[in-house]
């Protein structure tokens, strides 16, 4: 189980590697491909005999949205001590064996759990809510993981998984098919209404509020200077633990992260344009970082969702029990500053943040010769 997608099934796997492969770490390739053997007896059982609920028969989800890297953990982390149902780290690595072998070796399985998440320091525990994304990986052809497993292919895999380019009705009923059982999978295991925490569904609200009629949605958002220095190192330590592949040498992650934010912003603000409460919530992170209770009964004030006032007390032992915690701090600069402004500028001011201060053409080396 040391890469994410020793939890993937046969047919996924050979979907993957026959369109991405093959991988240039074989030791690790053999393992994914020897654990998902080792698994199969599990895997087509639970398949052909587990009963699943609906996925919202607690009721339609609560979706946390958001591009990466702004405040959606944060957010996902408090909803789940308050009582709403999560997605737990098992079920994410094992979504095919959820009812059935993870139940099993659970115990083994949490001690090998890693201290905290690769990209920053927020520990991971079995307790500890995750976004579903990697499960959804170890299901279907079509997600952003699959980029950063193959970065040979990583734009083109990238767009695929958040944007479904390329994608024909087929391949995006099949993707829609694997949700509803992944979120049964958890209902099953919860009998509490779910939230489920995801960026990649920033790119499709649409689809979700289709699929699951009544669904609640809250949209958090941060300074994009933030979330762009943030990505970078994002990037950069999944890329680390995670790709199968070399990484190639001109791989332009800048360019990237600039191109998905803004056709992400694009798709969400083109999607959500006439939604109004009690169906969607904008949250800035700033909010939610200075004032977390007061942002929280906005929350459940705009999307009329009960008990708060039930919520409130395991809100504050959450909040009490994190406040110790360091964020991770990256420095800018001129150039970063001048790639946001003319990449990002309308989202600045859509979202009401200042725009980056951008020094003129030749400043820099003017000082430097003055100096």
């Amino acid at each position: 189980m040391a890469h994410p997608l020793s939890g993937a099934n046969l047919a996924t796997l050979r979907s993957v590697f026959t369109d991405a492969g093959p991988a240039d770490d074989k030791g690790a390739a053999l393992a994914i491909w020897a654990a998902a053997y080792a698994r199969w007896p599990s895997t087509a059982l639970e398949r052909q005999f587990v009963r699943l609920p609906a996925p919202d028969r607690d009721g339609p989800p609560l979706f946390v949205l958001g591009h990466w890297r702004s405040g959606t953990t944060h957010l996902y982390n408090l909803l789940a001590a308050g009582g709403w149902g999560y997605v737990p780290p098992i079920e994410v690595g094992l979504p095919h064996d959820a009812r059935g072998l993870a139940r099993l070796l659970r115990p083994m399985l949490e001690r090998q759990l890693p201290e905290t998440r690769w990209i920053d320091r927020i520990p991971v525990t079995p307790t500890a809510p995750q976004e579903d994304e990697i499960g959804i990986a170890n299901m279907s052809p079509l997600s952003f993981y699959h980029g950063i497993y193959f970065p040979r292919h990583f734009d083109r895999l990238i767009d695929r998984g958040l944007f479904f380019d390329g994608c024909g009705p087929h391949d995006i009923a099949a993707w829609q098919s694997d949700l509803r059982v992944f979120l049964a999978k958890i209902a099953a295991g919860q009998n509490r209404r779910l939230a489920i925490k995801n960026p990649v569904y920033t790119a499709r609200p649409a689809m979700l509020r289709a699929m699951f009629p009544g669904a609640k949605f809250i949209h958090i958002h941060r300074n994009p200077v933030d979330v762009f220095l943030s990505m970078r190192n994002f990037y950069a330590r999944l890329l680390e633990v995670m790709a199968l592949q070399h990484v190639p040498d001109d791989l332009d992650i800048d360019g990237t992260i600039l191109r998905v934010y803004d056709r992400m912003m694009n798709t969400f603000s083109a999607q959500t344009e006439d939604w109004a409460e009690p169906d969607l919530v904008e949250l800035p992170y700033a909010e939610l970082d200075a004032a977390p209770m007061d942002a929280l009964a906005r929350i459940y004030d705009t999307l009329e969702l009960p008990g708060f006032a039930a919520a409130a007390p395991a809100f504050e032992g959450h909040l009490a029990a994190v406040k110790s915690f360091e964020k991770n701090r990256f420095a800018t600069d001129p150039l970063v500053a001048r790639k946001l402004a003319d990449a990002w500028g309308r989202w600045f001011t859509h979202f009401g943040y200042p725009l980056p201060s951008v020094e003129p053409e030749g400043a820099k080396a003017q000082r430097e010769a003055q100096a």
